[in-house]
């Protein structure tokens, strides 16, 4: 696959051309989301296509209790075809363990994002072999997604696809209230803290 090609055909592409462009590929596809701001906008294109695909949600266990709620709503409106994926660990227990969430950029905290982000989602990849991924990134969030292609692919060859990853915060609002999506700010990462780090999910590459 000519990933360079491919690129340079969908740059410019609207999201959900991205997506017909994925799903025509007819391989097992997943969406991951967080719940977090305007991760309805792509929930709601994948829908619009393909209302099966597997939705993969990491529940790290620290989640606000806003974001709990939303998750059910949104899930309930769009009729998601939801997998969550939770640490072998509790909350609790870790935090006695760790005396809390460490702090970032500490070997503890990579402890940390591994044990609650990174082995669920190899969980998920074991358990559901997924070939495409469609992840809701976008260039504005962070240094690192800003150097991101539309298509890539991770070390075990699996197929990444950021539909939105062009889209801007006003766009993605637009698009909100166009298709009366619901969308919650109350919103944290504890493996990311800092709005203008990495979750790590997306560095596992």
């Amino acid at each position: 696959m000519d990933l360079t090609r491919i690129n340079e055909k969908l740059e410019g592409r609207k999201p959900i051309e991205i997506l017909e462009w994925a799903f025509s590929l007819r391989k097992k596809t997943i969406a991951t989301t967080n719940f977090g701001p305007f991760e309805a906008v792509m929930l709601h294109l994948v829908q619009i296509l393909e209302p099966q695909t597997e939705i993969i949600w990491i529940d790290s266990g620290y989640n606000t209790h806003a974001t709990y709620k939303f998750a059910d709503r949104l899930s309930e409106q769009l009729k998601l075809n939801l997998k969550v994926y939770t640490p072998t660990i509790t909350a609790r227990r870790r935090d006695a363990r760790m005396g809390g969430i460490p702090e970032v950029d500490t070997d503890l905290h990579r402890q940390f994002t591994e044990q609650v982000k990174i082995e669920p989602f190899r969980n998920a990849l074991k358990e559901i072999q997924p070939e495409v991924w469609l992840t809701a990134i976008r260039r504005v969030q962070t240094a690192h997604r800003a150097g991101t292609d539309i298509v890539a692919t991770d070390k075990s060859g699996m197929l990444k696809v950021a539909p939105v990853l062009n889209l801007t915060d006003a766009e993605m609002l637009s698009y909100l209230k166009k298709n009366n999506l619901p969308d919650e700010p109350d919103y944290y990462d504890p493996t990311k803290v800092f709005t203008n780090r990495e979750c790590g999910l997306h560095q596992r590459e």
